[in-house]
């Protein structure tokens, strides 16, 4: 009986267990997580369940029933330490190891650490220990005007706090949607009251604040740090395998070994679509990438061609993201942004090739149908002024 081995029980490895026993693997499933929790879902980590929105039961992916009642062992609280690739085995932190036939890496990625005293937001416990200081702070520095910092700095405004965020590019969001509509999301927060420094640096960290890299003193209750995260590929770069931003794979998932595969944010395939490798963190490639890596496991023809998605709530902005916006030249506005209301579209050379819908719903698959067309559009009839 074949073993199939998953290293990394977030919601990546937990879709591939799930695809196995769905597309009828009837071998033995090993799904091994360094946390103690079973695996669950990030956003609403910095979104509702951290405004106390959402109920805890309400992040997790499966029942922990299902887990035992569908011939899945799972191991919490166990770290792998080494790939053994000649062995086809796993090493575990309790000296044990763990062969197997097949082995999915899903390992995910860990939050850019700062030095000095900061609170970060990666796993479940990290947001309830956010939630708990934000109901009894005053007032919080907020060091990277990320996605993630940025839905936390609106969580600290719904509890009432007084927030500072800090970020060395020149607005927000600057590199994951260029200055323009970056400036969009920091007008948003400053209507809310959020005192935005651009341009400047967490020089130094202490318990009473920061020291900006202007020589300014900031001075808060505490400070969180959201400045990115880094892919945890040391694993399967001591394995042997190849790496680059993160664990490369072809576009069925599969690694520098034919046994070994790799899914989630610690990948980083070829994709068709865009004619390059593309390492995304965002929910929709992990949920996508999951059942992807599974069915390649299994020996089906996959091409994991998923186009990268991503969603944000903050305050009275909703809004979902489709594509990459690298290499754009145009960008097409569909509505007026300053109503908060509307459309706008990424292009490079006439095409689509990334858009994003703000408090405009049930467009995500005609925004995704344009980009996978890669027709030439008349700008008017995007804009909707043809």
């Amino acid at each position: 009986m074949a073993t199939y081995v998953i290293v990394g029980a977030g919601l990546a490895g937990a879709k591939a267990a799930q695809t196995l026993r769905e597309e009828g693997f009837d071998g033995e499933v090993v799904l091994i997580g360094a946390e103690d929790e079973r695996p669950y879902e990030r956003p609403p980590l910095s979104k509702e369940y951290l405004q106390g929105r959402s109920e805890r039961d309400k992040i997790f992916v499966h029942d922990a029933d299902w887990y035992p009642d569908n011939g899945v062992d799972l191991r919490l609280g166990m770290r792998v330490t080494r790939i053994e690739l000649g062995n086809h085995l796993v090493r575990l932190g309790d000296g044990s190891r763990q062969p197997y036939d097949k082995l999915l890496v899903a390992t995910g990625a860990t939050p850019r650490r700062l030095p000095g005293p900061a609170y970060y937001l990666r796993t479940v416990q990290d947001s309830e220990a956010l939630k708990e200081r934000l109901a009894s702070a005053g007032s919080v520095i907020v060091v990277g005007a990320s996605w993630i910092g940025l839905e936390t700095a609106a969580a600290a405004r719904a509890a009432g706090c007084a927030v500072t965020v800090v970020e060395p590019e020149p607005t927000a969001l600057n590199r994951a949607l260029g200055p323009e509509l970056g400036a969009l999301f920091a007008q948003l927060h400053a209507r809310h009251g959020v005192d935005l420094r651009f341009g400047t640096a967490a020089a130094e960290i202490t318990e009473t604040g920061v020291r900006l890299s202007s020589g300014e003193r900031l001075t808060a209750d505490f400070v969180v740090a959201g400045i990115g995260a880094v892919p945890e590929i040391g694993l399967a770069r001591d394995a042997g395998l190849e790496v680059g931003q993160g664990i490369l794979t072809d576009a069925a998932l599969r690694t520098s070994h034919p046994d070994v595969f790799a899914a989630g944010d610690v990948a980083e395939p070829f994709h068709p679509l865009y004619g390059r490798r593309l390492r995304v963190e965002h929910w929709a490639n992990a949920l996508n990438g999951g059942p992807a890596a599974a069915r390649s496991m299994l020996g089906q023809d996959v091409v994991h061609d998923a186009i990268p998605y991503f969603y944000t709530d903050q305050y009275e902005l909703g809004m979902e993201f489709s594509g990459d916006i690298e290499g754009h030249d145009e960008i097409v506005y569909r509505g007026d942004p300053e109503s908060l209301e509307f459309i706008v579209y990424w292009l490079r050379g006439g095409r689509v090739i990334a858009g994003m819908n703000v408090n405009t719903w049930d467009v995500v698959d005609d925004i995704q149908a344009l980009i996978r067309s890669g027709v030439v559009i008349d700008r008017k009839e995007l804009s909707g002024t043809g």
